[in-house]
């Protein structure tokens, strides 16, 4: 989070980290909206357009579901957005445009340690003062990571489809991302 708000300009709800397992965040509401962001065809967008796993998209591209359990996360698009009041019109493009800086930014930082961000989810909130702040975590509970050469899961999928050594995945995104000593 440090990095995504001095290297990129993102304002976070992140202020600093208690313990291993504790972090402290600034106060935010929670726009109900899930951003969905995707740079390789998998999951669900394989099976809605009949497209394999793995293919390149030839640009990001950006979903937004309502965050809402019992509806099950519905997918929306922006006239749904506008029309509930869940954002304005300018609160929507200031989450578009973080939501794409953000991607850009750990396309790269993913990149150079040998992974491929193939899409991740992203909530936004609202401090007190109206600012829009990330509000999330980046993780893999959170993002869909693939070895750049073998294309092995190092996420969440591990656990989703059954293939095993989840925490084995989960060690070796600590090691990349932080290094040897972590």
């Amino acid at each position: 989070m440090k990095r995504l708000e001095a290297e990129a300009g993102i304002p976070t709800h992140y202020i600093n980290e208690l313990s291993e397992t504790d972090t402290e965040v600034k106060k935010v509401k929670i726009i109900p909206l899930e951003v969905i962001v995707r740079n390789v065809i998998a999951g669900s967008l394989s099976k809605r357009l009949g497209a394999p796993e793995g293919t390149a998209l030839k640009c990001p591209v950006l979903e937004f579901c309502y965050k809402d359990d019992e509806l099950g996360d519905p997918m929306v698009n922006d006239y749904h957005i506008l029309a509930m009041g869940w954002a304005t019109e300018e609160e929507l493009e200031t989450v578009k445009d973080y939501a794409l800086r953000i991607n850009s930014y750990l396309l790269k930082f993913f990149k150079g340690i040998g992974i491929d961000l193939i899409d991740f989810k992203l909530e936004f909130g609202k401090t007190s003062d109206g600012t829009i702040v990330l509000a999330d975590e980046i993780s893999p509970d959170t993002c869909r990571f693939w070895d750049s050469k073998t294309h092995e899961k190092l996420d969440k999928d591990r656990f989703r489809r059954d293939l095993g050594d989840v925490e084995g995945a989960y060690k070796e995104m600590l090691k990349r991302v932080f290094g040897e000593g972590r």
